[in-house]
């Protein structure tokens, strides 16, 4: 069955860094398009960075330039470097298939930028 399990969030302070991992179990991970989600507190779910099987990226704007996405295919792993934060990017940071197919979510990472 599939499984998603993010690690590495945290209390950092704006300008700070982390960077955020996710294992994947139970698909074929090395053909999958793969992104991170983040939901804020009263906000919707949202895509900031998707990677393809080849390794190609998108990000949302808010992002952009500050964040990283890589994958490691044998390890079934994906990451996000998230360099520069800001208290904006406070949320619980998910990761699943790209687009969202409807199916489980794990239960996320904390992640909290704050002085």
């Amino acid at each position: 069955q599939v499984q998603l399990v993010e690690s590495g969030g945290g209390l950092v302070q704006p300008g700070g860094s982390l960077r955020l991992s996710c294992a994947t179990f139970g698909f074929i991970f090395s053909t999958a398009r793969m992104g991170w989600y983040r939901q804020a507190p009263g906000s919707r779910r949202e895509l900031v960075a998707s990677i393809t099987s080849v390794g190609s990226t998108n990000y949302a704007d808010s992002v952009k330039g500050r964040f990283t996405i890589s994958r490691d295919n044998p390890k079934k792993t994906v990451y996000l470097q998230m360099d520069i934060l800001k208290p904006e990017d406070t949320a619980i940071y998910y990761c699943n298939l790209v687009p969202y197919g409807g199916g489980i979510w794990g239960k996320g990472t904390v992640v909290t930028v704050s002085s």
